[in-house]
């Protein structure tokens, strides 16, 4: 990188900044893409000299990444944490932003502020920046989700954040744009004719974007009983999701030109109504289960949740994107913990043949974009199994990436922090479009709300609720998994 940085973190000994950032940081550092002279200022309230914080940095990668710490070497290692300065700031006291403004007065570099803190302390900080004069027209922030709870809080951070900041030193981030898979699909879409073509009504029968975690809610018991499945996945990680997958072709890779074309799609969706809510949305609550043969606690039994929660930990849906290209097909987006296994992937089920010569069943062609916990593109196919006869047997064709690169991977941290240094926003929601998801997504929580309820039960270990299946069984289809049965 050419640029001299301050990155500053907010928030930087919690646990987002010592799992993600950190590592992210470190591998990015290791492959010589960090200015040689980047600083790294990690502000939180805790009262720590710079030793004593290196060293709980240094135990994190050792911790998070052991095999590049590893491979990298001691010297390497005390390297990076040379980069690393801390400084003990109460984010509520505005005179402490001095001591900040004072440091950075000392470099000419671009200055990020990172704010890895919970929504409530976005105020304090955004208020002690612009009482120091810290946010002048060339820095940058980031905001870490969840923005807001609902449309109207959404609103009211974006107008705090955009009353110091302009619209184009902002960057909300979303680590799931920042994959390699991601990346890879808009690759596959736009950078060949094979599919493009196919990426339409006319041949895909539908659509289905899954992120299953096999964990419960660990550490984040209190946290997640006051967000949810839907707010903590959906709102961001699903809906950057769907619209990279149904976007029209933008006339380049251009920031705005980008997010335009996903702004379109989120206007696209279709409009809940009381009776689509009733029919095309699932919410459910993990029980006790098995998971990998061991027994694990219902929801309302973890740590920091609330006895007798009503708070959702899977949701399905069924959506439709209203324009020409998609009209008529299914989405089907869904999410939950304690799922069978961790899985994020993306399917698209093309149509049958129209007829078939051939005895038996024909499995209709599937496209699968996995993102994790391996990455990888598979097309399913029909092809006529050894012997005698004309049995058809499903194949798939693998897309190896690991085969064909031999270059390390990036971490999506790593990638969405090296673009935030560069100043590219083109994975990074706008305002518009962050307002457009929660216009979306506002009547399911009004729904909620007003019918009350509990979420309807599914054993950890499972896919999630039976009433999952008859969402997709309605339209005529099923959930990847059901379909390898």
């Amino acid at each position: 990188m050419d640029n001299n940085f301050d990155l500053v973190i907010f928030g930087g000994t919690g646990d987002l900044a010592l799992r993600k950032l950190y590592p992210a940081l470190f591998m990015a550092d290791c492959d010589g893409r960090l200015h040689r002279e980047g600083r790294i200022i990690a502000a939180a309230r805790q009262t720590l000299d710079d030793s004593a914080f290196r060293t709980r940095v240094s135990e994190a990668l050792s911790r998070f990444i052991p095999s590049m710490v590893t491979s990298a070497g001691e010297a390497r290692v005390a390297a990076f944490l040379s980069r690393i300065t801390y400084l003990a700031l109460d984010a509520t006291n505005v005179e402490q932003y001095r001591a900040l403004k004072a440091s950075l007065n000392e470099r000419d570099s671009q200055t990020v502020f990172y704010l890895s803190v919970g929504p409530s302390l976005f105020p304090a900080i955004v208020g002690g920046l612009k009482a120091a004069d810290l946010n002048t027209p060339d820095t940058r922030i980031v905001l870490e989700k969840p923005l807001g709870r609902d449309l109207v809080s959404s609103r009211e951070i974006n107008d705090l954040v955009l009353g110091a900041f302009a619209e184009s030193q902002v960057y909300r981030i979303d680590h799931y744009l920042g994959k390699e898979t991601v990346q890879n699909l808009l690759a596959l879409r736009f950078g060949n004719t094979l599919l493009e073509p196919l990426w339409n009504r006319s041949w895909v029968r539908d659509v289905q974007i899954t992120i299953a975690e096999a964990v419960g809610v660990e550490t984040r018991g209190e946290f997640y009983d006051s967000t949810g499945a839907f707010r903590d996945m959906v709102q961001n990680h699903l809906l950057n999701l769907l619209c990279i997958t149904a976007m029209e072709p933008p006339s380049s890779l251009d920031p705005d030109a980008v997010r335009d074309e996903k702004l379109q799609v989120l206007r696209s969706l279709k409009p809940w109504t009381r009776e689509s809510l009733r029919e095309n949305l699932v919410r459910g609550q993990y029980r006790a289960g098995l998971l990998r043969g061991e027994q694990v606690p219902a929801y309302t039994s973890e740590q920091g949740v609330a006895a007798g929660s009503a708070t959702e930990t899977y949701v399905a849906l069924r959506t439709e994107v209203g324009n020409w290209r998609w009209a008529g097909v299914p989405f089907y987006l869904r999410t939950g913990k304690r799922m069978a296994e961790r899985r994020a992937e993306l399917v698209i089920n093309f149509n049958p043949p129209p007829h078939s010569i051939f005895e038996g069943v024909l499995a209709p062609n599937r496209l699968v974009i996995t993102l994790q916990p391996e990455e990888s593109v598979r097309l399913y196919t029909m092809a006529k199994a050894p012997g005698d006869g004309m049995r058809l047997r499903e194949v798939f064709l693998d897309l190896d990436f690991h085969e064909f690169f031999r270059e390390r991977r990036q971490d999506a941290y790593e990638r969405l922090l090296l673009d935030v240094l560069r100043g590219n926003a083109t994975l990074f929601m706008r305002r518009d479009e962050a307002d457009a998801a929660w216009r979306w997504c506002q009547p399911v929580l009004d729904f909620w709300a007003a019918e009350g309820g509990t979420p309807i039960g599914y054993a950890a270990g499972s896919w999630g609720p039976p009433a999952s299946s008859r969402l997709t069984a309605v339209g005529g289809t099923a959930w990847h998994e059901e379909l390898q049965l």
